[in-house]
């Protein structure tokens, strides 16, 4: 009798991974197709309750959860896609009982005018907006996913070594987290860039030139090198305006943020 699909092994080089996805956004939905295609095993969570989430579990082959289920049945990697302003909302032990082995990917953005308000320590630059997710948290994150549209994150994926694969900058603190992240990366269709610590992650936020830029592996190293790694006050202020550029563009053609 064959394997259920969401167990069936689709890639030979890949074991078959329990990924945990909280949030069913664009991202997380986008993540959740990809992944079951690859024959992974995907628990989709939002901030209304598995009944709410028919439709998503149809689209994309992922079993709808609670937030807490998520974490618990990710126990190869949990994914945290979110709006950034709901992050202080969720549980407060939602990762207690996780083993510290498994990663948390973080993918949030700060969109203060459309949708999050302003955060002080994100206007003033003293934490990244991944800095500031995994102290909400409590727990190491990895940040990925952040920087690339979702309907690309879908649909755009190809074969390593293929000219002008689109790369995603993964940055983090902990190196066996960061290096099985960007397998998941690679085994999605991407060329994994290392973007060094969380504290270096503002290479990859909104308003940077890499943001949404969908830059092949030599540019994005390249650019990240042309930056540095410590972020000057005329980096930080540059960044903020031209994402206030972005967000008023948005507003104007009527676009919305959850």
């Amino acid at each position: 009798m064959p394997a259920p699909a969401h167990h069936r092994r689709t890639n030979q080089n890949h074991a078959t991974m329990n990924i945990g996805i909280i949030g069913a956004g664009h991202i997380g939905s986008a993540l959740a197709v990809r992944l079951t295609s690859l024959g992974h095993s995907v628990y989709i969570a939002n901030s209304r309750g598995p009944e709410t989430l028919k439709d998503v579990a149809q689209k994309t082959g992922a079993t709808p959860v609670t937030a807490e289920e998520a974490a618990r049945h990710g126990s190869d990697i949990i994914v945290v896609t979110i709006p950034l302003k709901n992050i202080p909302d969720l549980p407060k032990d939602l990762f207690a009982s996780v083993p510290a082995e498994v990663p948390v990917i973080d993918t949030s953005n700060y969109y203060p005018h459309l949708r999050d308000g302003k955060i002080a320590e994100l206007e003033t630059g003293s934490l990244t907006e991944s800095e500031w997710v995994q102290q909400h948290l409590g727990r190491p994150v990895v940040k990925v996913f952040n920087n690339i549209y979702a309907d690309h994150l879908q649909n755009k994926g190809q074969a390593a070594g293929t000219p002008g694969r689109i790369s995603l900058p993964v940055a983090g603190d902990d190196a066996a987290a960061k290096q099985k992240v960007m397998a998941l990366v690679d085994e999605l269709g991407f060329d994994a860039v290392d973007d060094g610590t969380l504290h270096q992650s503002w290479r990859q936020q909104p308003g940077t030139p890499s943001y949404g830029a969908d830059l092949p592996a030599d540019k994005l190293r390249e650019h990240f090198e042309s930056l540095g790694t410590e972020r000057t006050e005329a980096q930080h202020a540059e960044y903020l305006a031209n994402h206030a550029k972005t967000e008023q563009a948005m507003e104007a053609q009527g676009i919305k943020l959850k």
